[in-house]
């Protein structure tokens, strides 16, 4: 049985969203959604991307997400966002910087305690 490849809850003071196998455009519209629903319900604006297991995406989709964050700090202009991405390697690091493009957000390399304590400073 195949893993679920996209989960998302709030978890204490910020939401996580953890991302496995290959990406597809509907994957990331859905996790869009969910958070942006989250944020809004909860208020909160510290949200966690673990990708972990989650396998680099080709750059159409990187520009997918890239967009998609421009819709989501527009959607969320009044809640102040900041978010961590916990990525593998410096291959997906070095995608996520372009997909999340301007914003409070920082890249941790395998380091969920670290992406953690930053997101509550």
């Amino acid at each position: 049985m195949e893993k679920q490849k996209l989960w998302i809850e709030p978890v204490g003071s910020m939401i996580v969203a953890r991302l496995r196998g290959v990406p597809t455009e509907e994957i990331l519209k859905e996790c869009q959604e969910r958070i942006l629903a989250l944020v809004q319900d909860t208020g909160q604006g510290k949200v966690l991307y673990d990708t972990l297991e989650m396998e680099a995406p080709d750059i159409d989709l990187v520009l997918t997400q890239q967009k998609l964050q421009e819709e989501l700090r527009a959607s969320l202009a009044d809640i102040k966002l900041r978010k961590a991405i916990v990525v593998p390697d410096s291959r997906i690091a070095y995608l996520s910087r372009i997909a999340f493009g301007e914003g409070n957000y920082r890249v941790f390399y395998s380091d969920l305690t670290a992406a953690i304590q930053w997101l509550e400073e």
